[in-house]
């Protein structure tokens, strides 16, 4: 029962880290002005990390005997050149991401796969840095 609900969440953080991956792909390519300078290489690194992020997360559900998905997560990724917007959806995807992580440490805890809990850590970490990134970015 834990594996099975482990996996489920763990295919939810895979389809938020599908989703980052073009969102910060995207803006990437957008950001205009000044910003542009800090900002496009911010979210290409965004991007990198997410894929990742993804494949790390792809290869515990196979460990764990499931099929992990291919679709992002469906909320809109919203076009806008505008920086700011860009960092208030950039803050929204992170708290997304970093609420699930949350929900799998709870989760791998209770499987006591020590490896598995380790790399998920480390993923749930970076987001809680990139979390902190944006907020700081966005004052």
């Amino acid at each position: 029962m834990i594996q099975n609900n482990l996996i489920k969440i763990l295919n939810e953080a895979l389809g938020w880290e599908l989703r980052a991956t073009n969102m910060y792909a995207h803006y990437a390519a957008n950001i205009r002005g000044i910003h542009r300078l800090q900002l496009s290489p911010l979210f290409t690194t965004e991007a990198a990390e997410s894929t990742m992020h993804g494949d790390i997360v792809r290869k515990a559900i196979v460990k764990l005997g499931g099929i992990p998905v291919t679709e992002r997560n469906p909320h809109a990724i919203i076009h806008t050149t505008k920086f700011d917007e860009m960092l208030v959806y950039s803050l929204e995807t992170e708290t997304q991401a970093a609420t699930v992580y949350s929900e799998i440490m709870i989760e791998l805890e209770k499987l006591g796969d020590q490896d598995l809990y380790d790399a998920i850590e480390q993923i749930y970490l970076a987001e809680l840095r990139s979390l902190e990134e944006l907020r700081l970015l966005r004052e």
